[in-house]
Parts: C-alpha cells; sequence; structure tokens
C-alpha cells in the first residue's frame, strides 16, 4: 500500500516532545515498518573549554533523542513481531579522536545501547543495524555573537 508523504519536524535534542511526535505518527500510519535514526550534532572543541550544558545538548541529540523515539516506535514493531531499526551513527562510536569528547562519548554510547537492543530484539524478529561512516559532510551553523552553540554542527 502507497501513503501519502507526512512531514513532521522534530528536534531530536528535544527529549520532551519526542513521545507526541511517535504517537502522532503511529496515529497517522499505524506502524513503523523502518525506523532510521539519521540526526546528530556534532562540537570540535578541547574538552575544558566545552562546558557541561554543550555536553548535555550533544548528549541529549546523539543518543537521548534516538534511543527515546526507539523506545517510543518499539513496542508497535514487538507487537507485530516485525521492523527495521537503524542507527546512523560515527565511527567515532567506535574510537576517539582529540578535539571530539562529547561527540565521541555519545557515539559511544549509542553504539553499545543499539549492540544490546539488537541482541534483545532478535527473539521478536525486529532487526537492528549500526551504521558507522568515517565522515558525514554536516553544515555548520553560523554563530551569532556570544551563542554558546557556535560551534555546533548538524
Amino acid at each position: 500500500q502507497t501513503y501519502a508523504p507526512k512531514l513532521i519536524l522534530l528536534d531530536i535534542s528535544d527529549i520532551s516532545c519526542i513521545r507526541d511526535v511517535a504517537k502522532e505518527i503511529l496515529n497517522c500510519y499505524g506502524c513503523v515498518d523502518i525506523l532510521i535514526n539519521n540526526a546528530s550534532m556534532k562540537v570540535k572543541g578541547a574538552v575544558q573549554s566545552i562546558s557541561l550544558e554543550l555536553d548535555k545538548k550533544i548528549m541529549d541529540a546523539n543518543y537521548f533523542g534516538p534511543i527515546t523515539l526507539t523506545k517510543a516506535i518499539l513496542p508497535n514493531m514487538i507487537s507485530r513481531r516485525t521492523g527495521q531499526i537503524v542507527l546512523i551513527n560515527s565511527i567515532q562510536g567506535k574510537i576517539g579522536i582529540p578535539f571530539r569528547a562529547a561527540y565521541a562519548a555519545s557515539k559511544h554510547a549509542a553504539v553499545g545501547f543499539f549492540d544490546c537492543l539488537r541482541a534483545e530484539m532478535e527473539e521478536f524478529g525486529v532487526s537492528v543495524s549500526t551504521v558507522n561512516p568515517t565522515f558525514i559532510c554536516s553544515y555548520h551553523r553560523p554563530p551569532a555573537p556570544g551563542n554558546w552553540e557556535a560551534s555546533i554542527w548538524k
């Protein structure tokens, strides 16, 4: 069956709205066959120059965002005993490089979560995959003066 596309805006770092968006999707279509977690934020800077607030924002976008969305969609896949979940992650989820501590930490956490999820979902027929590309060309948001997000890439 073919469905008309529906555009739903979602800030993956805003954890509070993810469950409502998932409900909206499930109410509209009844199920999700394939969930591709592809949103990400990265920051470049020395550990001592990145604020804890920014560390948390990166962790929200790269770890808590994808797992919150996945957990919201997962019961539907389990009950139907089918579905596919894909995490587009980063090679930095496997190795760390200088000046990327917050990003690498969030990507390591995501790899750990989705590796465990893969093992747990086998009995339910839900496939879980993680893709760790070496480099993804992102866009950089131009910083506003005094903007703490100046070094964020999306």
